[in-house]
């Protein structure tokens, strides 16, 4: 009994020494190498925040929302302190750039997580994509479109599983913006997550808001994705409707959900 006891105290103590680690940030970390103009080296940058003394940890790549005309990297407060590496990426934005300059952005700080997080102690095995609106869009397309991470000769598989919260699923509004079409005109065309639904894709979890708080049928969107998924034979899809949560506050839930998830794998 005894030892039982111990074994309690222990497993109870375990969070709190998870949180009492020291915890160091390495800020604006360029994830592209090679040529590059004054605003890639300004934007294809990330910031890393890791526990020391870390080893074989998850790794959360996040892409911050803005609808890809705006936005700037932070590592959310929710994923700080909980025993996982977080990078927070920049990407270049609309209209300085068009598409697919920041889906390219997305798809090469991912590469650079793959490449890299051992360094700080992260697993390759546990590499988690996620983000918010812009972010989760981007998050969508290089998971379920596999061209943009097989320019660095990673598999799309290799991903742990896809996070995107409150994602674009048809041709993100922006990018039709950009070709001339409408806001409120739904295309899904190459530029859509929806477009490249799989079987073989990674664990997809969607997060939206409320239906009625969402913006632009945005649950509908996600809705229809799951469904998609589901019907080419992919088994891992998961929809969450956050009840009593708009678009700008979904994230604060999604993030406990997904750590939940992300825990549960290790």
């Amino acid at each position: 009994m005894k030892h039982l006891a111990f074994l309690l105290l222990l497993c109870l103590a375990l969070p709190a020494l998870a949180q009492d680690a020291v915890y160091k940030e390495q800020k604006n970390v360029a994830y592209r190498t090679g040529q590059q103009t004054d605003y890639m080296k300004e934007r294809c940058v990330l910031d890393v925040y890791y526990p020391e003394k870390a080893k074989g940890l998850p790794v959360i790549v996040w892409f911050h929302g803005g609808g890809i005309t705006g936005g700037n990297k932070s590592i959310p407060e929710e994923l700080k302190k909980q025993n996982v590496i977080v990078m927070a990426a920049n990407y270049r934005l609309s209209p300085k750039v068009s598409c697919p300059a920041y889906i390219e952005d997305a798809a090469a700080a991912v590469a650079w997580a793959f490449q890299h997080a051992a360094e700080y102690g992260g697993d390759t095995a546990q590499i988690y994509v996620a983000g918010h609106s812009a972010g989760g869009y981007l998050t969508s397309m290089i998971g379920l479109d596999k061209q943009w991470l097989a320019k660095y000769n990673i598999d799309a598989n290799r991903i742990a599983a896809l996070f995107p919260f409150s994602t674009q699923a048809i041709t993100h509004f922006t990018v039709r913006k950009e070709k001339g079409i409408p806001e409120k005109q739904p295309t899904i065309d190459a530029f859509a997550p929806l477009y490249h639904v799989r079987a073989d894709a990674p664990p997809l979890y969607l997060y939206t808001g409320n239906r009625d708080m969402e913006m632009l049928g945005r649950y509908e969107e996600n809705a229809y994705l799951a469904r998609m998924m589901q019907l080419v034979g992919h088994k891992q899809t998961y929809l969450y409707e956050l009840d009593g949560y708009g678009h700008g506050d979904m994230p604060k839930p999604s993030f406990y959900l997904m750590l939940k998830e992300i825990k549960k794998k290790k």
